[in-house]
Order: structure tokens, then C-alpha cells, then sequence
């Protein structure tokens, strides 16, 4: 038997057996794919629980369960199996990996719901400016540099400028129905673009 065929035997043992996590972590540590591939059955269910628990959300949770194995094998040499076992590196890896969707989940609300309140404004609404308010318009920036023009050109007029829709139908020239539907089409595409990040 060659000595391929003994370590996949060994790495992928047959139901009901268990390859020692001292074998895994070797295999981790020298960058071994197919013990990383016993490692992943050994602990995604553990790891998609978690953070489908944390989340609430099976999507969101399974892209964790991705991030967490990418980690992993991209920082295998971070580990060092005398200060812990590898389940709870991985639980600490998913832990990290939780706390930044749901970052990024509060940052697209904030978005969505900053975009809402621009375009849903009402006239003589001047609102002060706060550290929030600014920071989502900065980050609304980068998105809407993808839109097409007319629907970025009235969006960027509501949240920059703080305009009304009436007001930007008198600045451009525009029917205020045509404002409002670029207004409309632009917020949807905003809206779909966030949430795919």
C-alpha cells in the first residue's frame, strides 16, 4: 500500500472512526489539504451552529462557516496547539468572524435607513449635522458611484445637498415625477447593492 493511500485511509477513516486531532493539527501545520478537509467535516457543524444561533440568518451563517475554514487555513501557522485545543481555536476564529457580519449588518442598515430618511425628507427639513450622519455619507459615496447617472445625480442631491425632491426639480429642470422616480429606482438599486456586501 503506498504511502498516499495510508494517509488518505488514515485522514478520511471509514464511519465511525475518529482521526486523533494530534494527526489533524500536524496535517493542518504542514499544510496538508486533505487532513484541512477532515478538519472542516470534524467542525463546520459546529461552527454553522454557532453562528446560525448568533445570527439568525442560514445565509449569513453559512458564509461564516466560509470564512472561517479561509481563515483558518490562511493563518494555520497562527496556531499553536500548546495554548489551546484546534475546536476552540475554531470557535474563536467564528466568534471574530460573527462580530464582523454583524458589524457589517449594523453598517448597511445604517445605510439603508439614512437613505430612507434623505429621500422620504420633508421640505424645510434641515437636520444638523452629526459624526454619524457624516460617516454615512461617506460611506454611501462608494456605492453610489455604481448607479447610473441620473439616479446618482438626484440621490447624491438628496443626501449631500440635503435637498427635497422638489427642490431638485427646480435645480435640474426635471418633472418632480421623474425626480421621484429616479429617486425610487436609485434608493432600490442602493438598497440591493448594500446588502450584496
Amino acid at each position: 500500500m503506498s504511502a498516499t493511500m495510508q494517509t488518505s485511509e488514515r485522514l478520511f477513516p471509514q464511519a465511525g472512526k475518529t482521526v486523533p486531532e494530534e494527526e489533524l493539527v500536524r496535517g493542518l501545520l504542514g499544510a496538508d489539504e486533505q487532513a484541512f478537509a477532515a478538519i472542516y467535516r470534524r467542525w463546520s457543524p459546529q461552527v454553522h451552529a454557532m453562528a446560525a444561533r448568533s445570527l439568525g440568518d442560514a445565509r449569513e451563517a453559512e458564509d461564516v462557516t466560509q470564512q472561517v475554514f479561509l481563515a483558518a487555513w490562511r493563518g494555520r501557522t497562527g496556531f499553536h496547539p500548546e495554548r489551546g485545543a484546534l475546536g476552540a481555536w475554531l470557535v474563536g476564529i467564528t466568534r471574530r468572524k460573527i462580530v464582523d457580519t454583524l458589524a457589517a449588518r449594523t453598517r448597511r442598515l445604517h445605510l439603508i435607513e439614512a437613505a430612507a430618511r434623505s429621500v422620504d425628507s420633508v421640505p424645510g427639513d434641515r437636520r444638523p449635522e452629526t459624526t454619524e450622519r457624516i460617516l454615512d455619507r461617506v460611506l454611501l459615496s462608494d456605492v453610489l458611484a455604481g448607479l447610473p447617472r441620473r439616479q446618482q445625480e438626484v440621490l447624491r442631491m438628496t443626501f449631500y445637498d440635503d435637498l427635497t425632491q422638489n427642490q431638485i426639480s427646480e435645480r435640474t429642470g426635471l418633472p418632480l415625477g421623474t425626480v421621484k422616480s429616479h429617486a425610487r429606482r436609485g434608493l432600490y438599486q442602493l438598497r440591493r447593492r448594500i446588502e450584496e456586501d
